[in-house]
């Protein structure tokens, strides 16, 4: 592809103000140059788009593609785990049609579902993932139903991941990196969509989390850690996590520490929501003990989010997409406006600030020179109504490594 794409308006992902009147350059799924006033050089098919805004492809930082959330408990015990992933690479292109060229898969899609799609065999975003997460006995991850049966099958590409003790959660960390993570993932707190824990509990020793820092970073990975809780937050962020993921009862205290320490937060804040919604619209589908937690989170959540905001914490953007429904994501945007980010600033959080996180910054996150062709074409202003960005219909074109993979650019 060769291609000068003229529209009315750039969002480059940097935070600069907007362009009118620009031209994004494209050759071998490279972006050559975006601006105002670009020279097209001979070659180059010129098309314009005068009322359109081109926008970077968007990034989700906290995903799961794989997942039965939304299914009874006699449902998900009938899915077997093959059909499961045959889902999730459904699930990749629906999250692909809705703006997000990269997602990190925080559990459940295992490393052969990302080779499918990184190969081409079905057409996905761009994906990292943790494989599974690693929790305590009685944690946030431990799908042991009260009655003792165990929800989950262990199969080849998944290690056992409910552990105790330091030399436990040293292992476990080395066999998800064995089994391909991109990163580490750990339950350091209760949560909502559990039957043994709390959302204010605390997961894990202060010893057990810096064993899975030490052996994720000594592996060049990073490490996201699952905290609700205040004081799991801050056992992470004193341990040297990377990121904070939901955070729904942060304090100043620890708001400080990630701000100082450079932690990101990762907010997801539809996820309690969709959970509500999910109940009210298909009444037994969430336990009422679950359903009770996300309404206990809710009202914290939004407030945690807003001091995040205020304390200039770095932030993330993360929709929790399989609580979530595969697609919706972008409602998220809406979500960190209303919550006290300008939409230009939560554009920011889901394309450069979401690549700086995830370690992809060099070649996607905004569209400058060199790096990869991922982009969005809107029909509308997204900083007049971001809302646009929550309805993959009304997302024109999407754009992968200069292929066209929704849409047409004609």
């Amino acid at each position: 592809m060769r291609l000068a794409l003229h529209c009315g308006q750039l969002i480059d992902g940097t935070g600069r103000p907007p362009v009118p009147d620009a031209t994004v350059l494209i050759e071998d799924a490279v972006i050559r140059a975006a601006g105002a006033g670009i020279a097209v050089p001979a070659g180059f098919r010129e098309l314009s788009l005068p009322e359109a805004t081109v926008l970077p492809g968007l990034i989700d930082c906290h995903v799961h593609l794989i997942t039965t959330a939304g299914r009874t408990l006699a449902e998900r015990l009938a899915t077997p785990y093959s059909l499961a992933v045959a889902e999730g690479l459904k699930n990749a292109e629906k999250v692909l049609h809705a703006g997000f060229t990269t997602v990190r898969d925080l559990s459940g899609m295992p490393l052969g579902g990302k080779l499918a799609l990184e190969r081409g065999l079905f057409p996905g975003p761009r994906i990292l993932i943790a494989v599974a997460a690693l929790s305590q006995t009685a944690g946030h991850g431990d799908f042991t139903t009260p009655s003792g049966a165990a929800v989950t099958v262990p199969d080849p590409e998944h290690p056992a991941t409910v552990v105790d003790g330091v030399d436990e959660v040293r292992r476990a960390t080395r066999q998800l990196l064995r089994a391909g993570a991109d990163v580490i993932k750990m339950y350091v707190s209760g949560g909502v969509m559990s039957d043994h824990d709390q959302p204010e509990s605390v997961g894990f020793s202060p010893e057990e989390l810096a064993v899975a820092v030490y052996e994720a970073h000594a592996a060049g990975k990073p490490i996201a850690a699952h905290a609700i809780s205040a004081q799991g937050a801050k056992n992470a962020v004193a341990a040297g996590f990377d990121s904070i993921e939901h955070g729904m009862y942060l304090d100043d205290e620890v708001l400080a520490d990630m701000r100082d320490r450079g932690t990101y937060l990762v907010p997801t804040l539809l996820a309690p929501e969709w959970i509500i919604r999910r109940a009210e619209r298909r009444p037994g589908s969430v336990p009422e003990h679950m359903l009770a937690k996300a309404r206990r989170v809710r009202e914290a959540h939004a407030q945690s989010f807003r001091r995040a905001v205020d304390s200039g914490v770095r932030i993330a953007f993360g929709s929790d997409t399989g609580v979530v429904p595969h697609g919706a994501a972008g409602e998220e945007l809406s979500l960190m406006a209303r919550g006290g980010m300008s939409p230009l600033a939560a554009l920011v959080a889901a394309t450069r600030t979401a690549a700086e996180l995830l370690g992809v910054s060099g070649q996607t996150g905004t569209l400058e020179e060199g790096k990869r062709a991922d982009l969005l074409v809107v029909d509308d202003d997204p900083l007049s109504d971001i809302g646009l960005l929550a309805d993959p219909a009304r997302i024109r074109v999407v754009v992968k490594d200069g292929n066209v993979m929704k849409g047409a650019l004609t």
